[in-house]
């Protein structure tokens, strides 16, 4: 957090105001907002050359004119950066807010597929800067089929014949790894990674961008498990960057139905890998949730394939995948309530929060036991949520370990929680004075299940008379 602020401090001359956790979904990386004159993103990476790859893109796109965000500083030892803030709205979100059909969805999908082909085709590509290849090559697209194989397929328990099923990837493996055109494809294109800023889409993750085909991200975007296009939705989409793409390089592009067809299905393979990872093997209830809808498309993913490219193409693999699709372990589950959990950090002053849901309250964790801030005149002013603060509070330790105790025991009612279809668990976090080490606590809890099971958390501290909502996803 030191570099962030002297990154942000080198460039404006000020610290910021404050700082704040973001979700960082299923990845390693962390990400952060520092709020101020102006407020920007700041991420933390696990490996220099991946953070190398989204800054040598982030300059590459915007020297295109293209919406992505701007590199505004990176630390000297290269393992975080800054970059523009482009809020809080992404695509998915639109989704979730208004429905695929309405006008500002499709407004936003037809920009997309407008927009994309020139992220695609049309300049140079220096591919030592791509991580953790240069290219979707024969053998970045066997670990993405064996990812599906040993996270997804051996952890469901169907069996199956591993000496056939390996002569379908090679022959699968050979054909997603041609690029007959020279594209870049920017490897994860789905609505999450899309930002609406100003009424148009800014493209926010493209660390894992390499030369492949382009229909790669077509698929990766239309046929994204939680979006729910339609089938028509999807042909409209892929004919509007069909007719971009062939106006920009002057030509038609060759066996596009073909290569759709056998990307939707290579994309799908790989998206049920990381479902079965996060999901089967980690449990994540989020995770867990995603598997029908993906398992779904991989019906549809068949389909195609059998019709653009017949039946002697991997006959096995597709067969076998007939099986996944109409395994009754993975149909959709029925509806239910939406878990919500709300957090809370509160005096013990003014009493413990009352329960309004009815069930009788939840979990109340009491921080007492820690060394308080309030007691230091410098820190009375401030909150759990200010840097001096959170920095007294991390310093010593204590902290972290109380929390990871606190996100044991919630964690595991939260699944339950989401297993048996309830719908209210409250989580509070309760101090002397509730401004200190309650807030610390309750934003780090509010952000954490957020992350991991992408149910509603409620935030409230109470002392403050502040309240954020953090949506389902």
């Amino acid at each position: 957090m030191d570099y962030l602020n002297q990154l942000y401090n080198s460039l404006y001359g000020h610290d910021p105001e404050r700082t704040t956790a973001l979700s960082s979904a299923g990845s390693g990386r962390r990400y952060f907002r520092l709020y101020g004159d102006p407020s920007v993103i700041a991420t933390i990476g696990e490996s220099r050359k991946e953070n190398e790859a989204f800054i040598y893109f982030s300059r590459l796109f915007s020297d295109r004119g293209l919406t992505v965000p701007h590199i505004l500083a990176v630390s000297e030892d290269r393992m975080s950066y800054l970059q523009s803030d482009l809020g809080d709205t992404s695509l998915y979100s639109l989704i979730r807010a208004h429905g695929v059909e309405h006008a500002v969805v499709d407004d936003m999908f037809v920009e997309l597929m407008r927009v994309l082909p020139r992220f695609h085709f049309g300049y140079t590509v220096d591919a030592s800067k791509c991580f953790p290849r240069g290219a979707m090559d024969k053998r970045a697209a066997m670990w993405d089929l064996n990812y599906f194989k040993y996270s997804f397929l051996k952890l469901c328990g169907l069996p199956f014949d591993e000496d056939r099923l390996e002569d379908d990837f090679e022959t699968l493996a050979a054909f997603a790894s041609e690029n007959p055109d020279s594209t870049l494809i920017l490897r994860d294109f789905q609505s999450r990674n899309v930002m609406v800023c100003d009424g148009r889409p800014y493209v926010i993750d493209f660390q894992g961008a390499r030369m492949g085909d382009g229909l790669y991200d077509l698929a990766a975007s239309l046929w994204q498990a939680r979006a729910g296009l339609s089938k028509s939705q999807r042909m409209k989409y892929a004919a509007v960057y069909r007719d971009a793409a062939e106006s920009l390089i002057g030509h038609e592009i060759i066996g596009f139905d073909r290569r759709l067809a056998v990307m939707v299905l290579f994309r799908t393979l790989q998206v049920l890998g990381a479902y079965g990872f996060r999901g089967l093997f980690e449990r994540k209830a989020m995770f867990l949730e995603c598997i029908p809808a993906a398992v779904a498309n991989l019906s549809e993913a068949v389909e195609m394939v059998e019709s653009a490219c017949g039946g002697d193409f991997t006959p096995y693999l597709l067969d076998l995948l007939r099986r996944v699709a109409q395994s009754p372990d993975f149909s959709p589950a029925a509806p239910r309530n939406s878990l919500i959990v709300k957090v809370m950090s509160f005096s013990y002053k003014r009493g413990i929060p009352e329960d309004m849901t009815g069930n009788g309250g939840g979990f109340v964790f009491d921080c007492r036991g820690m060394h308080n801030p309030g007691r230091y005149d410098e820190y009375k002013p401030l909150t759990g949520r200010d840097k001096p603060v959170i920095d007294f509070l991390e310093q010593r330790g204590e902290i972290q370990q109380f929390l990871d105790h606190c996100y044991a025991l919630v964690d595991s009612s939260v699944e339950c929680y989401l297993r048996r279809g309830f719908s209210d668990l409250m989580v509070c976090f309760g101090c002397t004075g509730g401004r200190h080490r309650s807030v610390y606590c309750a934003e780090h809890m509010a952000g954490h299940l957020s992350d991991r099971f992408g149910v509603e958390v409620t935030l409230i501290h109470r002392e403050q008379s502040i309240t954020e909502k953090f949506e389902a996803r």
